[in-house]
């Protein structure tokens, strides 16, 4: 027998590569499940006695320390709130859903956002981590690029939606995430992801809502804050509008 050999037919090496296969079988086992801790069981149309949670099973609750001292549970019985505002566009099971009354205000499909926690952002200062540059003296517009702060806001139909009258940096990141506008004769601010535009030294464009539909973008509860499920809320409403901000985005190309 050769060097490492422990039978005729069995050595150090195989018994190493069987091994390895076992290891690397419970891992992909291990990290399946673990990716069942939120989503699961999913809801069947059949039937609500039906529990879909597939091959692995669902994991056992764990507990989960956040940085700001709270504990969560995961998984957990936790059920969205959230009304389904959509109906479906056939009787068969698994049809497309329409949204009920208006769609930009349905929160289905594009515009769906999920139940994030409705508390603000820190960094790790625990300093709040999106504000408006009104409130914080260490950042600015670079020389080099266009200030849109007083430029007016147009929607996909050329109609003004409002002004822009500051923008909220991410102190950790050092880089700008939302236009404040404010809306004419709405007597309101709201905010605009900053990647739903296309600033100019004239005009900040807006392609995924129409001016009028600036006065509809969802507010956040503080002038100078918002939460996590404030910014799921805004960037549903400017996501949903590429396609139901017009009867004529839902139709088919062709």
């Amino acid at each position: 027998m050769g060097t490492g050999a422990i039978t005729g037919y069995i050595d150090v090496a195989q018994i190493a590569l069987y091994v390895f296969w076992g290891f690397f079988a419970a891992l992909i086992y291990y990290l399946h499940q673990e990716d069942k801790r939120e989503g699961y069981p999913l809801e069947s149309d059949r039937s609500d006695r039906i529990v879909v949670q597939g091959w692995p099973p669902i994991p056992k609750p764990k507990s989960f320390l956040l940085r700001d001292g709270r504990v969560v549970m995961a998984p957990n019985t936790k059920v969205s709130a959230q009304a389904i505002n959509a109906a479906p566009v056939a009787p068969h099971l698994g049809a497309a859903l329409a949204p009920i009354g208006d769609p930009m205000l349905a929160a289905v499909g594009p515009g769906s956002y999920a139940d994030r926690s409705d508390l603000v952002d820190l960094t790790l200062d625990d300093l709040p981590r999106i504000v408006p540059l009104r409130s914080v003296s260490e950042f600015d517009v670079a020389s080099e690029d266009p200030d849109p702060r007083g430029l007016p806001v147009v929607g996909a139909d050329g109609v003004v939606g409002g002004t822009v009258r500051d923008l909220w940096i991410d102190r950790s990141d050092a880089m700008f995430r939302y236009l404040e506008v404010e809306v004419p004769g709405a007597e309101r601010r709201v905010l605009l992801p900053i990647n739903f535009t296309r600033v100019s030294n004239r005009q900040v464009s807006v392609v995924s809502i129409l001016g009028q539909q600036f006065a509809q973008v969802p507010l956040t509860r503080d002038p100078d804050l918002i939460t996590l499920l404030e910014e799921d809320k805004i960037m549903a409403y400017y996501g949903g509008g590429t396609l139901y901000a017009t009867p004529q985005r839902q139709e088919p190309l062709l």
